[in-house]
C-alpha cells in the first residue's frame, strides 16, 4: 500500500485493497496509466459527440428514451438530469463501508479508460474518498440491472455538489458545503458522464467482496465452535481422520477436518474416553458431519471468490469505449453473475448457523449432554443458565433461513419494458450482509456455551488450543456462575468472533488454521 495508499489503475483491485479503502479509510491514488487511458477514451467521446449521427448515451436519451437525439445545447442538462432523476433511493442509509466500496469500484472502472469520463471527474471521485466524504445512499432503489443505478446516482449527485453526505466525522452535511470545506471543486458533467457514473454493478460487488472476507474468517470460527462442542460433549474425533475424509475429496471438507484435528490435538478430555471401552463411535450429525457442512460452505465460498475476482477484473458500463475508439452498447451491466453467488452464500450461512444452533442445544439438554447440568446453569431451577441464549440463536437461524430464499430468482420489469429482466442483486447483497451478521452471533453463542461446558468437566481440562480460546473469552465474558445479564456477554463474544480474536487464540497453539 505504502504512503500513497491504494493505487487505482486499469489492473484489478484485490479483495484486501477493497476492504482497506471501504473499512479502514485507506487513501487512493489514480495511476499515470489510468489517467492516460481516461484521457484517450475521453478524446474518443468528444469526437463522437461532434458527429451528427446519434450515439447512445453520448447524444441520445437513456433506456426507453434512447430513440431521441439530443441537441448539443441540451446535453449538459441531460447529464444533470440523469443524475438528479436517478438519485431516487428510499429507506435507511446504507453503511459507510458499503458506499466507500461502491465508490472505489466505480473509480476503478473509470480508471480502465472504458467509460469515457473526463480526467477531472475521476480525480474528483478519488478526492471524495480521500476526504472521507460519504454520499447518503439508501437501502432501496437498485434492481441490480443497468447496474446499481440509484445508489451510484446518489454518489454522482454528491460529485456535482448536490444532495447530502456524511463528512469524515460522520456529520450530515449538504454536499456543496462538504466539498467546499475539503477543497473539492464540483464536477461539471460532459457528454456520456452521467451514464458512466451510474451504470455499474459496484454496490453488489463491494458487498460481495466484504462478505467473502468475513465468511472466510467465520468458517474457521465455525470449525472452532464445533471442535469445542465435540470436546465438551465427550464426542469422538476419529471421524475427522484424514484417511476417512479423503474418501470424499471435497477440498473444503478436507480443510475443515484438518482444522478440527488440530484444534482437538492433545486434549485431556478427548483422551479420557478414547480407550477400548469407549462406545462413542456415532455422534449426532451436528458433531460428526461438521466437516461436511462447513467444508461445503467453504467450497461455495471458493466459487464466489472466483466470480468476484472476475468482476474485479471487469469494466462495467454501457456504452463502453473500446481500445480502437468505438463506442458500443452491451449488456455487461446485468447483475446476474454477482446476484447468483450472493444468494448462494446466504444458503450455507443459514445452514452453518443451523448446525451450530443444534450443537448448542445438545450442550444445554441434560438428556444429551453426558453429565452436564441442565442449561449449564449454576443451580438449575433457580438459575436458567444459557437457556435463552439458545432461544436467541434459534430466532436468528429462523431469520437466516428466510434470507436464504434467493432474490435473483425474481425480476420486475422496468423502464417501459426496455429493462424487462433484472437481477435483484442489490437485494441479494443486502440480505447477505444480515446473514453474515447473524451467523457471527450464532457462532459466538455456541462458543460461549461450549466454553462454559468445558469448564464444567473437572478434573478434566480442555486441550491446549481450545483452552487458549476459553482463556481469551474469559477476558471479556465471565465463566460459569449464577445467572446474570447475558446480552452484554453475547455482544462481547460476538465481537471476539468478528474481529478474529478467538481464532487467533487457537492459532497461538495450532499455528495458522484455514
Amino acid at each position: 500500500m505504502g504512503d500513497t495508499g491504494i493505487q487505482v489503475g486499469p489492473e484489478p483491485l484485490t479483495f484486501a485493497e477493497v476492504v482497506a479503502v471501504a473499512r479502514d479509510g485507506a487513501r487512493v491514488t489514480l495511476t499515470d496509466e489510468a489517467l492516460k487511458a481516461i484521457t484517450e477514451a475521453r478524446a474518443a467521446i468528444e469526437e463522437l459527440a461532434s458527429r451528427p449521427t446519434p450515439v447512445y448515451g453520448v447524444s441520445t436519451g437513456f433506456g426507453a428514451l434512447a430513440t431521441r437525439h439530443i441537441a448539443p445545447e441540451l446535453r449538459a442538462q441531460l447529464q444533470l438530469n440523469i443524475v438528479r432523476s436517478h438519485a431516487a433511493g428510499s429507506g435507511p442509509e446504507v453503511e459507510r463501508e458499503v458506499v466507500r466500496a461502491l465508490m472505489l469500484l466505480r473509480l476503478h472502472t473509470l480508471a480502465t479508460g472504458r467509460t469515457g469520463v473526463q480526467p477531472a471527474t475521476a480525480r474528483a471521485f478519488a478526492a471524495l474518498l480521500n476526504a472521507g466524504i460519504t454520499p447518503i445512499v439508501h437501502e432501496h432503489g437498485s434492481l441490480g440491472c443497468s447496474g446499481d443505478l440509484a445508489p451510484l446516482a446518489h454518489c454522482a449527485l454528491a460529485l456535482i455538489g448536490e444532495g447530502q453526505v456524511r463528512d469524515a466525522k460522520g456529520d450530515l452535511r449538504d454536499a456543496a458545503d462538504a466539498l467546499a470545506e475539503a477543497g473539492i471543486e464540483p464536477v461539471t458533467l460532459g457528454a456520456k458522464e452521467g451514464l458512466a457514473l451510474l451504470n455499474g454493478t459496484d454496490g453488489m460487488l463491494g458487498m460481495l467482496v466484504m462478505a467473502i472476507m468475513d465468511l472466510r474468517r467465520l468458517l474457521t470460527a465455525a470449525d472452532l465452535a464445533a471442535a469445542m462442542t465435540v470436546e465438551a460433549l465427550l464426542g469422538t474425533d476419529r471421524v475427522f481422520a484424514a484417511d476417512l475424509q479423503a474418501l470424499r475429496p471435497h477440498p473444503g471438507q478436507g480443510v475443515s477436518a484438518a482444522n478440527l484435528r488440530a484444534l482437538l490435538a492433545d486434549s485431556p478430555i478427548m483422551a479420557s474416553h478414547r480407550g477400548p471401552d469407549c462406545t462413542r463411535v456415532q455422534d449426532a450429525y451436528s458433531l460428526r458431519c461438521a466437516p461436511q457442512v462447513n467444508g461445503a460452505a467453504r467450497d461455495t465460498l471458493t466459487h464466489a471468490e472466483l466470480v468476484a475476482s472476475r468482476e474485479l477484473a471487469s469494466a462495467v458500463d454501457n456504452p463502453v469505449v473500446l481500445p480502437d475508439g468505438r463506442v458500443e452498447s452491451n449488456g455487461n451491466f446485468h447483475g446476474a453473475p454477482i446476484a447468483y453467488v450472493l444468494d448462494f452464500l446466504a444458503v450455507p450461512a443459514a445452514d452453518v448457523a443451523s448446525m451450530s444452533e443444534r450443537r448448542t442445544d445438545r450442550l444445554l439438554d441434560k438428556a444429551r449432554s453426558f453429565g452436564l447440568p441442565p442449561f449449564l446453569a449454576d443451580d438449575p431451577g433457580v438459575d436458567s443458565g444459557l437457556m435463552i441464549a439458545q432461544y436467541t440463536q434459534a430466532a436468528i437461524v429462523s431469520d437466516l433461513k428466510r434470507h436464504a430464499v434467493p432474490s435473483s430468482a425474481d425480476s420486475i420489469p422496468s423502464s417501459a419494458m426496455q429493462e424487462d429482466h433484472v437481477s435483484m442483486g442489490w437485494n441479494a447483497a443486502r440480505k447477505l450482509r444480515r446473514s453474515v451478521d447473524g451467523l457471527t452471533q450464532v457462532i459466538a453463542i455456541e462458543i460461549m456455551a461450549a466454553a462454559r461446558a468445558l469448564e464444567l468437566r473437572p478434573p478434566l481440562r480442555p486441550g491446549p488450543a481450545t483452552g487458549a480460546v476459553v482463556e481469551r473469552l474469559r477476558e471479556r465474558v465471565p465463566g460459569p456462575g449464577p445467572d446474570r445479564h447475558l446480552a452484554p456477554e453475547i455482544a462481547a463474544a460476538t465481537e471476539l468472533v468478528r474481529d478474529g480474536s478467538l481464532v487467533a487464540a487457537a492459532e497461538s497453539v495450532t499455528g495458522p488454521l484455514s
